[in-house]
């Protein structure tokens, strides 16, 4: 979509258009209140300003429609085509390293109750792997702006995708 349909849309069409790249209410209405964008790096950058901090429960509420890193998102919603995208380009992991993130995926949840999220654009296998391991030593004061910061950078990069320049 261009910047300028974004622009002329109602807010609920708005809301509808940004609302895959993170279901934040508070950010969701922030992006949209944010119009008119004069371009699309002003409108990333409100992207990544809007609504901070996150709050736990936001970040978990969102959470909930994230699958597993190394596992694809089900359903045929505009989230799940998003998510499906993105893990795709972390290609097909050793038959070790598949084994390691899913048995760091399940230590991860036991710590922290909530899935690991990382984003997973431009990053390999290995990649997230390390920064699993990493993030388990986390406490959840430590992991929870970890956490926001890796949901934010999703959605600013979903709605680079979705918003053409």
């Amino acid at each position: 979509m261009e910047l300028d349909a974004f622009n002329r849309l109602d807010a609920e069409a708005a809301r509808a258009v940004v609302r895959p790249c993170v279901d934040l209410d508070r950010w969701v209405d922030a992006v949209v209140a944010g119009r008119p964008y004069t371009s699309t790096a002003e409108l990333l950058a409100a992207a990544r300003t809007s609504a901070a901090p996150w709050t736990v429960a936001e970040i978990d509420g969102a959470l909930a429609h994230h699958p597993r890193i190394g596992e694809r998102a089900s359903g045929g919603g505009a989230e799940a085509s998003l998510s499906r995208s993105e893990q795709a380009g972390i290609g097909m992991p050793s038959a070790d390293v598949a084994a390691a993130l899913a048995a760091g995926n399940r230590a991860y949840e036991e710590k922290f109750s909530r899935v690991f999220l990382i984003r997973a654009a431009g990053r390999s296998a290995d990649e997230i792997l390390g920064a699993l391991s990493q993030r388990l030593a986390h406490t959840e004061e430590e992991e929870i702006p970890v956490v926001a910061e890796q949901l934010r950078q999703i959605a600013v990069l979903r709605l680079e995708g979705i918003i053409g320049s």
